[in-house]
């Protein structure tokens, strides 16, 4: 018996008794048994054998519920889960409860009166979608300032790159009238004047942001930091991303695993913003966890959000910029030769690259750096283009070519799948997130909920992959719909690949982390009728239980 990072104890068990589906393979594939010692996977097969080989271990009665390995995050925020216990939702069903600009106030007025914050305070909300709305329009200071004249408010949008703020916020950030537009930003303009409307978007937004209350007391992270994994294991994932890490935040972590707290495996992105700071720097563990960290790769941003109209595209929006921009198709977040720079940076020092792409424009780009770098598939680099939402079919060709392995998100075709038909036409529209033109390419694909954007779900994920159906009930792009497997695959086998651990998790085979995800039934047999209704009964990280509902 041992124990591991983060408390409790390996205690040897042979699961029986429920369907052990294994993602070992090309299609499902189920074990009688499975044993656990000393955190690793010992045996796989028959019920008989492993008792026999296994006298001493504990026999675990799954009582008919469906064991699988542990759910890898394939791309999240991490990091975020601790700013939310100082917002309020102003999401629209059925995450929150918004759906007219009466009450996203509503929810403020009441965070304001809860939490007695006091004129001058800063009221932050998360999870704003103006493609929601009853009035069909971005909120404006003006919306805010009426019901706020005291306070700073401040809207975070759906997509994380892009808030609304009031005047007392705007002031704070420094923005007013003659505040030029940052190269990579947007700052809506109210029609009568130059003076800013409350929206903000990209760079503009970032350097904004900055002055918004953040958790920055590692003190207090630290109390939060059970929660912010219960989250994770709660949906039944074993291995948790921080999609795009700033220093200070790789530091709280470093903290977090020397002191052995970290009972996920925690694998952080780096900012490209801060390369210099970390890359060369051993504090920050690299290619191995330490305590159950590491620092997996660079993250650079490289455009925005298509339901934000900010996606670098090829072809104009077919509704207009999000400041009333006429052919409008977007822009790069910062220069391509910056992209070249920041990707080969990164290749000399053995670091992976995570590129957030979502439009084709973007995704051109990234291509034409992978290839002037001199990359291919068989360097095995396995570049993550984060989104590739609207991708073209012959950016795939180029994929295989390059070894990009790219990581989707279905969970928009839900969501927002209606909005990118009116801004982008149904043809593009339904080509988002191609997981089954990506696997019909033999490209190895992970999906994602890009918390907090999103829900963690997986099962929610599985659905929006195998429906694709849209809030109107529509469905958006029918020959991109994959079996429950392949869906089960993105979650598992392909984003283990993708952060080169195929060899350490996401299928149950003999050698690889013990780590299981409990299900009330199997994904397999319920079809997409029956997949959100699936729960989480029990997480295992390396033997021990880390959650149990």
């Amino acid at each position: 018996m041992t124990k591991r990072p983060g408390g409790g104890e390996h205690v040897d068990t042979v699961f029986v008794n429920g369907p052990i589906l294994t993602m070992d393979g090309d299609a499902p594939t189920y074990a009688e048994a499975v044993v656990a010692r000393q955190g690793r996977i010992t045996f796989v097969g028959a019920r008989d054998d492993a008792v026999s080989k296994f006298p001493d271990a504990e026999i675990r009665d799954l009582a008919g519920q469906t064991l699988l390995p542990g759910f890898v995050d394939a791309h999240s925020h991490l990091s975020f889960g601790f700013d939310l216990v100082n917002q309020v939702d102003v999401g629209a069903p059925p995450v929150g409860h918004c759906t007219d600009i009466a009450s996203v106030i509503a929810e403020l007025e009441k965070f304001r009166d809860t939490r007695a914050v006091p004129e001058g305070g800063w009221i932050v909300g998360w999870g704003y979608d103006q493609e929601t709305l009853a009035e069909d329009r971005h909120i404006t200071k003006l919306d805010l300032d009426a019901a706020f004249p005291d306070h700073r408010i401040v809207l975070i949008h759906i997509s994380s790159h892009g808030a609304v703020f009031n005047s007392a916020a705007l002031a704070a950030a420094g923005i007013d009238a003659n505040t030029p537009t940052p190269d990579g930003g947007v700052i809506a303009r109210l029609p009568a004047s130059q003076e800013p409307a409350g929206l903000l978007m990209e760079t503009a937004y970032f350097r904004a942001r900055t002055q918004m209350p953040r958790l920055d007391s590692a003190t207090e992270r630290l109390k939060l930091l059970d929660d912010v994994q219960q989250l994770y294991a709660s949906n039944g994932y074993t291995h948790a991303q921080d999609g795009f890490t700033p220093v200070v935040d790789l530091d709280f972590f470093v903290s977090a695993a020397e002191q052995g707290l970290l009972y996920l495996d925690v694998a952080a992105l780096g900012s490209f913003v801060e390369l210099d700071a970390w890359i060369d720097n051993p504090v920050y563990p690299k290619g191995e966890y330490r305590g159950g960290f590491k620092v997996a790769g660079m993250k650079a941003v490289y455009d925005g959000s298509p339901q934000g109209r900010t996606a670098y595209v090829t072809a104009p929006y077919l509704t207009g910029g999000p400041n009333e921009e006429s052919d409008w198709v977007g822009e790069p977040n910062f220069p391509y030769s910056l992209l070249v720079a920041k990707l080969k940076q990164a290749a000399g020092a053995g670091i992976q690259s995570f590129v957030h792409v979502n439009g084709d424009a973007a995704i051109d780009d990234l291509i034409r750096a992978v290839r002037e770098l001199g990359l291919t598939a068989a360097d095995d680099r396995r570049t993550v283009p984060i989104h590739s939402q609207f991708q073209r079919a012959d950016h795939l060709d180029s994929y295989v070519e390059l070894g990009l392995t790219p990581s989707y998100f279905t969970n928009h075709t839900f969501f927002w799948g209606d909005v990118h038909v009116t801004n982008l036409g149904a043809e593009k529209a339904g080509f988002i997130s191609p997981l089954k033109a990506a696997a019909g390419r033999g490209l190895v694909v992970s999906n994602h909920s890009d918390f907090t954007v999103t829900p963690l779900n997986p099962f929610f994920i599985m659905w929006t992959a195998m429906t694709r159906t849209t809030r109107s009930g529509a469905v958006l792009g029918p020959d991109q719909r994959v079996d429950a497997y392949a869906a089960l695959q993105a979650l598992t086998t392909g984003p283990a690949y993708q952060v080169f651990e195929e060899d350490r998790k996401g299928r149950i085979a003999e050698g690889l982390l013990a780590d299981f995800v409990i299900l009330s039934a199997d994904p397999i047999a319920t079809g997409a009728d029956g997949v959100r209704d699936i729960t989480v009964v029990e997480t295992i990280k390396e033997g021990v239980t880390v959650f149990r509902a």
